[in-house]
């Protein structure tokens, strides 16, 4: 019994030292350590910029007043009567981009007589050349031959040259004295009929029952056919026709852009395609609008072909054939460039064998040209000139006309 009473009071004792150690190391663990020093947190303040000089010195406390010596601030005044301000105009802003403006292209109408001292300037080659000739006191064959030389240098040829000296030497014979009055007007009488006056040199533009006349404009490269087309659109314009321009030259860069650009000034529409699209299908389609419009003429471009390319001149065959399923061909135009001379005259024929040649078009007829291409080509391809190109101006292509191209030939 001793021996149990004993074992309860020391495990009574345990018990309570036990639960000592446990409150005493709890104490401990609360407690900060005895090293560790109180962490002070400085009130936040905003960071001054630095300060150089006077401003430099520490701030004093400036003196406060209470509220009671703090003045209110006055009422506010009333309002007074606004002024009347007068109403200021304000300009429309300009619009950003003005449409071109449509020009009016110069009439047509003794257009190559206004272009005469351009035309003149190749007059030294035959008109000047025959005169002096011709003013000699005595007329022999040396001068004849002279003569001769002379037609065939400014390029008439051959045949056209042995049958112009034939009556001048008779005309010479019968008329005995010659004043330079009657050989002007002998030699120029001669040459108007040797170019041809009574041929028909109209351009056919006009509207017919099947649609708009159609017009095709042909040649090599480099003789100004696409510039020339322009200069056409401006010369029907100007003669009161509604013109559609067809760019089918899809093979050179720009061809469509320089086309639309002078289809703008006069205000016609050009129908265009892809940079190396089918010609025959553009062309198509400009009749077709031409129609749908109901112009009087459409105009198409073709490319620049070089007549040695039997594919590309067929092809320009196949453009023709395409264009006539709207309805017929009313003008297919050869571009010349009149300084090429007998050149010009292959290019002709080739192009003669491939569509149907209606008419002429001689450019840079101007300065370095031979007049006498007039009579060798239209000799050559049995068609007449229809117009011609005297300078770089947009009005400077005149319908030709053989007595004011004689008379800028021969002079006054």
């Amino acid at each position: 019994m001793e021996y149990v009473i004993l074992a309860v009071v020391i495990a009574v004792i345990a018990i309570g030292a036990i639960a000592g150690l446990v409150v005493s190391g709890r104490r401990r663990q609360q407690l900060p350590p005895k090293s560790q020093a109180p962490v002070i947190t400085a009130p936040k303040t905003t960071p001054q910029e630095p300060q150089v000089g006077e401003e430099a010195a520490p701030p004093t406390e400036a003196p406060r007043r209470t509220v009671e010596e703090v003045p209110l601030p006055e009422a506010p005044a009333a309002p007074e009567a606004p002024e009347v301000v007068e109403a200021v105009e304000v300009e429309a802003p300009e619009a950003a981009e003005a449409a071109p403006a449509v020009e009016v292209p110069e009439p047509t109408a003794g257009r190559l007589v206004r272009l005469r001292s351009r035309l003149s300037r190749s007059q030294n080659s035959i008109g000047k050349g025959l005169l002096s000739l011709l003013s000699r006191e005595h007329l022999d064959e040396d001068t004849w031959e002279e003569i001769e030389d002379t037609l065939l240098t400014a390029d008439v040829g051959v045949t056209p040259t042995q049958e112009l000296v034939e009556r001048l030497r008779t005309r010479v014979k019968v008329l005995g004295t010659r004043t330079p009055d009657e050989l002007r007007a002998l030699l120029r009488e001669e040459l108007v009929e040797l170019i041809g006056k009574d041929s028909d040199r109209t351009v056919r533009s006009v509207k017919h029952e099947e649609g708009p006349a159609v017009v095709l404009v042909v040649g090599v490269n480099g003789v100004g056919k696409t510039t020339t087309t322009g200069k056409l659109a401006r010369v029907l314009v100007a003669d009161g026709r509604r013109v559609v321009l067809g760019a089918a030259d899809t093979f050179r860069a720009a061809a469509a852009d320089q086309l639309q650009t002078w289809g703008e000034r006069v205000g016609a529409h050009t129908v265009r395609g892809p940079e190396g699209g089918d010609p025959a299908s553009i062309a198509f389609d400009a009749v077709k609008e031409g129609i749908a419009e109901g112009v009087d003429t459409v105009l198409i471009d073709t490319a620049g072909r070089l007549h040695t390319k039997t594919g590309l001149m067929d092809e320009l065959g196949k453009v023709k054939r395409v264009v006539e399923k709207h309805g017929p061909v009313d003008e297919v135009l050869l571009v010349l460039d009149a300084t090429t001379g007998q050149n010009g005259l292959i290019q002709a024929r080739v192009f003669a064998e491939v569509v149907d040649i209606t008419g002429i078009v001689l450019t840079k007829l101007d300065g370095t040209a031979k007049g006498g291409i007039v009579v060798a080509v239209q000799r050559e391809l049995g068609v007449p000139v229809k117009l011609i190109g005297l300078g770089e101006g947009a009005d400077d292509l005149a319908p030709f006309e053989p007595g004011a191209f004689v008379d800028a030939l021969i002079g006054d």
